[in-house]
């Protein structure tokens, strides 16, 4: 695959939506980015979209999405 990868941040924005093919995605996220308050996120979305833009639905369907979160839950104290 010749696509840049997706950074956390990216791949945890990404798993909010439907990755059930990449023009979904792409449809999903260009749709919610005017919703982001923070500019950062914007920037987040933003490149995420250039990445999906610059791939083949081939290369889309291959990937896995989990997203890399933290749980408080889990923590146990000592």
């Amino acid at each position: 695959m010749s696509f840049t990868t997706f950074t956390v941040e990216e791949e945890n924005l990404i798993c909010v939506f439907d990755v059930s093919s990449r023009a979904a995605l792409i449809s999903d996220i260009s749709e919610a980015i005017h919703d982001f308050d923070e500019p950062e996120m914007c920037g987040i979305a933003e490149n995420t979209l250039k990445i999906l833009d610059g791939m083949t639905d081939e290369e889309f369907s291959e990937l896995t999405f989990n997203p890399a979160y933290h749980n408080d839950d889990d923590e146990t104290e000592g």
